[in-house]
């Protein structure tokens, strides 16, 4: 894939997913009767900066919010794709109460 997300958490490909976080998540703290409305704001938020880009892809965005408490917190993912045309990143980000991790998978439209 050209562009946007060819280096797996490369500080420019992770720049706007960090920036769509910061702007729905900011310095709050956790709240679990917000969760599912921050969690559809920022793959909402992420999609659209995606989309208005104008290539050639099928996106997938999911993003996890979760309670900092001392427990721990493993994400992996696996893709089978063409790796010269397709991509993806993952971003995690903290504040002092809670943890989100944001995974955007881009697939070239054939």
């Amino acid at each position: 894939m050209t562009g946007t997300m060819e280096y797996h958490n490369g500080n420019e490909v992770s720049t706007p997913y960090i920036d769509c976080i910061e702007n729905i998540l900011g310095s709050d703290d956790y709240s679990q009767s917000l969760v599912n409305k921050w969690t559809a704001s920022i793959v909402e938020r992420c999609l659209t900066q995606l989309v208005k880009q104008g290539k050639p892809y099928k996106y997938i965005v999911t993003c996890a919010v979760m309670q900092k408490t001392g427990a721990g917190l493993h994400t992996a993912n696996s893709c089978y794709w063409d790796t010269a045309m397709d991509g993806s990143c993952t971003v995690r980000w903290e504040n002092r109460t809670m943890y989100c991790v944001v995974s955007v998978f881009a697939v070239a439209v054939a």
